[in-house]
């Protein structure tokens, strides 16, 4: 607790730091579905499956982070009456956070291949901030953040060792989906096959 105070906004925060921290803490996820849609339009098959391994990762560990809740609802800090909330939030299970799960384990899963490590470790680095900003708007303690990295790390590992199972039947049937949705953009050259 004396942590997150520490970390969480005063009452009245200045205005550029409210800014930030609600850019970062709300909106950088945005990123990973944008970089997932150019990296699959402008790619290759060998980096389309990276990304759709990455994807696996960060829907693993959302999956992963819905059992935790089920298992060990932990309250929020505005729940408890701790700290400054400054963003709207669902009164649900803090632990771990979803936001840096999701991001995490979608860089930890990249950072596994080497041809995307310097993209990994951008978006690795996005997470700071992100973390920051949660706990700074007062939706999410410090241990969440610590919690979210374990379920990134495991869900990256899973996806890649799970990928021997998924990976061809689910780029199939990827590929398929993209063909009918692109197909125009695809015969002029815009997208890739």
């Amino acid at each position: 607790h004396t942590l997150f105070l520490g970390l969480n906004a005063p009452a009245h925060p200045g205005l550029l730091m409210l800014a930030l921290a609600k850019f970062f803490g709300e909106y950088a996820i945005f990123v990973v579905p944008l970089l997932l849609a150019t990296g699959w339009l402008r790619g290759n098959e060998h980096s389309r499956k990276i990304w759709l391994e990455a994807s696996v990762s960060m829907l693993a560990g959302l999956l992963i982070n819905q059992f935790i809740a089920l298992l060990w609802p932990h309250p929020r800090p505005f729940m408890l009456g701790l700290g400054h909330n400054l963003i709207a939030h669902a009164v649900n299970s803090s632990f771990p956070s979803d936001h840096l799960t999701g991001l995490w384990a979608f860089s930890f899963s990249l950072l596994m291949h080497r041809s995307q490590r310097m993209t990994a470790v951008a978006l690795a680095l996005l997470g700071l901030p992100m973390a920051w900003a949660r706990i700074y708007l007062g939706v999410h303690f410090p241990l969440d953040m610590l919690g979210a990295a374990l379920v990134a790390g495991f869900s990256a590992w899973l996806a890649l060792v799970g990928a021997r199972f998924y990976m061809e039947p689910l780029y199939r049937l990827a590929i398929a989906i993209h063909r009918v949705l692109f197909g125009t953009l695809i015969k002029r050259g815009w997208v890739g096959k």
